[in-house]
């Protein structure tokens, strides 16, 4: 080493804070060594691919690594110092999560302590007195690979948010447990936060991630209180397996907290019990999933347990999944349409429909669709089932027109699913090009949960089709927990009101305020509103009223083939030729 080269050396080991002219590439060395011409000699050999900071005992060193471990890729570690020592350095490293992971090589000319350091934590070893330059330089670049593979391959294994395992590294500790333990009683567990996109809707993501690490650290406290494992699966989802537990509902209230700020944080669990050791392990937590599903939208049951009953469903579901493509094929579903009425006309007059699907199945007869929709929302089968009813709505649309020749639009359900379909704008394009149908002939009805769901990705969907000249309904508003605030946010042409919504409303002891202020609401926003599940004629009358534009429901027809709503286009048909004859009476008698 030259004098230069020695001034160089001795000026960034008494200043390790000195900017550099041109920040390494290859990462950032401390070097820890109580001897001046070591930290020299290293310095000299490796800082013409890395950045070197330079402690000169083990306390030196655990203060920059307390502050600086992020920037620090590969510690060089001196095993005989004073102040503090390497093992003790590689002790203190092992306790802290922080620095666990930050790769350590180990100088030492001991070979005696080879073991013990690897056992705290060590990557490798520099003999002393030190090897060539060449092999010093092999054996940090060895080191820090290996140190990055092994983070690779704990980023595939563990969840950065919550330091949970992921699904996958879950699953085959699962099956590791149950080869250890043949005999045990296993549960599966799911568990996750009711209605978690409000939290970070009104508060903020930063905030919902800390309630996801908030519960990560008690499942994980109760996953080693019961020598079990958990996972976060995602978003706000978490599975646990442990040996079987009696009383669910006090391990939910173990679980239980507030996320401060006076906001609540209610839990949701769903508990396969004593599972079936022929299943594999991802079907074992659909069964506890299933059972989450069973407690879905209410705060006042939230624990549930897999039941035969739900076996049997799960049979069915997966007979119904195999049989789907035959079904598509034949035409087994067939669409049925349920008329809308304008009620603030002097009599009500047809105003549209809602395209809904039936399963006719050969030898189940009608399969209702809270049977299927549902199943198939969750199996991905949806986007095929939604594009085969738009279809055959657009064919039906382009005969009625040519039949009856009157404007009128019909509504098709398009799923959360389509909503992440970068071809969903291009297929409806091609349909209304084949059929010669308007962008405003089909009404596209999109669920509020869809947009509280993932209320970003909806908007903008929405936004684009709705530039194009499609109008887009809110359906089934009043099911979920969109704050009536939001609706000027939302790209909506109509406004929904769901059935229970309605239902409650008109229950004895209740009343139809809520439903007036959203209408009203509506109204100021120039949003029409259309309800739904309408049975009476009080219904009717109290809706109109209070300004509601359309409704459908039971009172004027429950869902029926296409050839049994042609009545309803001749009655239209009827009423339009009518109107028109006294339009042009009443212009005879003007020009008189």
């Amino acid at each position: 080493m030259d004098m230069r080269e020695f001034v160089d050396s001795a000026k960034r080991m008494f200043d390790p804070d000195m900017k550099r002219a041109e920040k390494k590439k290859n990462g950032t060395i401390l070097v820890v060594d109580d001897e001046l011409a070591n930290r020299l000699k290293l310095a000299a050999i490796l800082e013409e691919e890395y950045d070197i900071l330079f402690a000169e005992n083990g306390r030196q060193a655990m203060d920059l690594l307390m502050h600086r471990s992020e920037e620090i890729t590969l510690v060089i570690l001196d095993l005989r110092m004073p102040v503090m020592g390497g093992t003790r350095v590689l002790r203190e490293m092992k306790a802290r999560e922080t620095l666990r992971k930050v790769p350590v090589l180990v100088v030492t000319a001991d070979k005696n302590s080879e073991v013990e350091c690897l056992r705290l934590g060590a990557i490798d070893f520099l003999t002393k007195p030190y090897p060539a330059d060449e092999v010093i330089k092999a054996r940090v670049a060895h080191a820090i690979a290996l140190s990055r593979d092994r983070k690779i391959i704990d980023f595939s294994k563990i969840d950065a948010l919550t330091g949970l395992y992921k699904r996958d590294y879950f699953f085959q500790s699962a099956a590791k447990i149950d080869q250890q333990n043949p005999e045990k009683n296993m549960d599966a567990v799911v568990v996750d936060i009711h209605h978690f996109h409000v939290i970070n809707e009104l508060y903020g993501k930063l905030y919902g991630d800390k309630v996801l690490r908030q519960l990560g650290a008690k499942l994980t406290a109760k996953a080693k209180q019961f020598n079990g494992i958990v996972c976060r699966k995602e978003a706000d989802s978490f599975f646990a397996y442990w040996p079987h537990r009696e009383n669910y509902l006090h391990v939910l209230n173990d679980l239980s907290f507030g996320g401060g700020d006076d906001t609540s944080v209610h839990l949701r669990m769903g508990i396969y019990e004593n599972v079936e050791r022929s299943l594999d392990i991802e079907r074992r937590f659909d069964r506890a999933q299933s059972a989450a599903n069973k407690v879905r939208g209410t705060l006042y049951k939230a624990v549930g347990i897999y039941t035969h009953d739900m076996h049997e469903k799960e049979i069915l579901e997966d007979k119904l999944t195999e049989e789907f493509p035959r079904a598509l094929q034949d035409n087994q579903f067939i669409v049925y349409y349920q008329p809308k009425f304008d009620i603030q006309q002097e009599k009500p007059v047809l105003y549209g429909a809602e395209a809904l699907v039936r399963w006719i199945h050969p030898t189940k007869g009608l399969v209702g669709p809270n049977v299927f929709i549902p199943l198939f929302e969750k199996n991905g089968l949806i986007t095929e089932l939604d594009r085969y009813v738009w279809r055959q709505t657009a064919a039906q649309l382009r005969a009625w027109k040519e039949s009856y020749g009157i404007d009128f639009r019909i509504s098709v359900n398009v799923s959360r699913e389509d909503m992440g379909d970068p071809q969903l704008t291009g297929f409806f394009e091609r349909l209304l090009d084949e059929y010669k149908l308007e962008h405003g002939d089909m009404v596209l009805e999109i669920t509020e949960s869809a947009y509280a769901g993932d209320s970003k990705r909806v908007i903008s969907t929405v936004s684009r089709l709705r530039e194009m000249g499609y109008l887009a309904e809110m359906d089934d508003f009043g099911t979920g927990y969109s704050s009536l605030n939001m609706l000027h946010q939302m790209p909506i042409d109509a406004l929904k009101l769901d059935m229970q919504f309605i239902r409650d409303a008109f229950r004895p002891g209740s009343d139809t305020r809520l439903i007036q202020l959203v209408i009203e609401i509506a109204k100021y926003l120039n949003i029409p509103v259309i309800a739904e599940g309408v049975e009476t004629y009080e219904q009717v009358s109290v809706l109109k009223d209070l300004g509601c534009d359309y409704v459908q429901g039971y009172y004027f027809s429950k869902p029926i083939p296409a050839h049994e709503f042609e009545h309803f286009l001749e009655e239209r048909k009827k009423i339009d030729k009518q109107l028109h004859l006294k339009q042009e009476d009443e212009r005879i008698e003007c020009n008189v």
